[in-house]
This record gives C-alpha cells, sequence and structure tokens, in this order.
C-alpha cells in the first residue's frame, strides 16, 4: 500500500497530496519529515543502521528517529508514531530546534528536528533498522564525506552543531 504524504510550499502549508512512490523520485514535491535526535548524558548522538532493504540510503547511518508525516497528520503526532515504531521509547519532553529543507536529487524534504536525552533501553524494528550506537560528535566528524552516513544525516549533523553553537552562545 502507497503511504499517502502532503505535498508543502517552503512554510509547510499544505498544497496537494500524492503517494510516497510518486513524491520519491520527484524533488521538485516538497513534503514533511521529522526528525528526533536522542542524546545521552556523555553528549554522544544515537545514530541507525538503516535496513539494507530501505530504498533511501540503504546501509547508512542515520538520524536516530525519521520518518514522514503521513496526510492529515501533526508534527507531534508524527513524531511520536516514528519514536515508538523505530526505538520503542515514546519523545516525552522532545524539543523542536529548527527546520531545514533538506534536498538530493532523490527528493526534497521540509525537516522538523527534535531532541530528548535518553539512555535507553531501546527496542529498535528489525524490518527498518540493523543496528543502533551512540557515536560521539568526534566519531561522526570523522566519517563525514566516507560514505559511511546518509546524506540527509550529513545535512542534519552540520544544522545541529550549528544550533549547540549557537546555544552555547545564548543565540538559540
Amino acid at each position: 500500500m502507497d503511504e499517502l504524504l502532503e505535498i508543502v510550499d517552503e512554510q509547510g502549508n499544505v498544497i496537494g497530496r500524492a503517494g510516497r512512490s510518486e513524491i520519491h523520485g520527484n524533488n521538485d514535491l516538497l513534503h514533511r519529515v521529522v526528525h528526533l535526535i536522542v542524546t545521552n548524558s556523555a553528549g554522544e548522538i544515537l545514530l541507525q543502521k538503516r535496513s539494507a532493504k530501505k530504498d533511501v540510503a540503504p546501509g547508512k547511518w542515520d538520524t536516530s528517529v525519521g520518518g514522514h508525516v503521513d496526510a492529515g497528520e501533526g508534527i507531534e503526532e508524527a513524531l511520536r508514531r516514528e519514536t515508538e515504531e523505530e526505538l520503542g521509547i515514546t519523545p516525552d519532553g522532545a524539543v523542536l530546534l529548527y527546520t531545514y529543507i533538506h534536498k538530493n536529487p532523490y527528493e526534497s524534504e521540509l525537516v522538523y528536528t527534535h531532541r530528548i536525552s535518553h539512555e535507553g533501553p531501546f527496542h529498535f524494528d528489525r524490518e527498518e533498522i540493523d543496528e543502533l550506537r551512540f557515536w560521539s560528535v568526534e566519531e561522526i566528524r570523522e566519517n563525514l564525506g566516507k560514505g559511511v552516513l546518509s546524506d540527509n544525516f550529513e545535512d542534519e549533523f552540520r544544522m545541529f552543531m550549528e544550533y549547540m553553537e549557537k546555544a552555547e552562545c545564548g543565540d538559540a
């Protein structure tokens, strides 16, 4: 069954609907997604290794949680659903950090990035995810541009680090 998604403008206003199969492969159709960055008390970032069966970034390390906002669904509702499906936890206390547009030759996404601190345990969906583990910021930096991380997460990581630097200076 083809997932029904909403096509949006750059401000997130719904301008149409289409199936996932139509949206993926046409980067002119902007659609909404939620991301959750899970950090632990050591400041490490939880990454998921995407299943080798996925059509987007198979086998790549990616954001802690990421998923589409279904047609008719709100951002917070999508965040809760995706977090429960992917990690087996609820995103209680998650804070919206920022939004941005991620574009590659395959798709265009309006990303709503949230953050929580959680130590685990996690119960991940083995159909969607091959592995979960916390990475240090240094380890992530060492792997940028090497094909280990998804292009989407590389963009996300840069945005997150900029946000964190601004927060440390009191500008966020």
